[in-house]
């Protein structure tokens, strides 16, 4: 029998899965990290919806970490917009630098609390 391989981001992310999970009062700041692009979104799970989000595709041509940095202001901004200030910071399986800890620098800049 095959077993199919699973990376080891696969399973930090689901590790990490198991203990973060966001609510209404406090949903979950998802990021992902592709080659070019980074992504966030705020998720209430409890009600499974997208309360806000923001990626790089749409920003400037910079470098990887300022359009990191300027998606996490974006997300930010578009979640006090919608009345939420805290959130669970969900870093999908990456370290916690380089851009992911921009875009968590900048939202926590711009007034997101987590």
């Amino acid at each position: 029998m095959m077993q199919k391989k699973v990376t080891g981001r696969t399973r930090r992310k689901l590790r990490i899965r198991k203990k973060v999970h966001g609510t209404s009062a406090r949903p979950r700041l998802a990021v992902f990290r592709s080659s070019k692009h980074i992504y966030a979104q705020v998720i209430d799970d409890s009600q499974g919806k997208t309360i806000a989000q923001a990626s790089s595709v749409t920003g400037p041509g910079a470098s990887k970490v300022e359009s990191a940095k300027s998606v996490g202001n974006a997300v930010a901004k578009a979640c006090i917009d919608k009345g939420v200030e805290q959130v669970v910071f969900d870093r999908g399986g990456y370290r916690y630098h380089g851009r992911v800890r921009a875009l968590a620098e900048s939202a926590r800049e711009a007034g997101l609390k987590f």
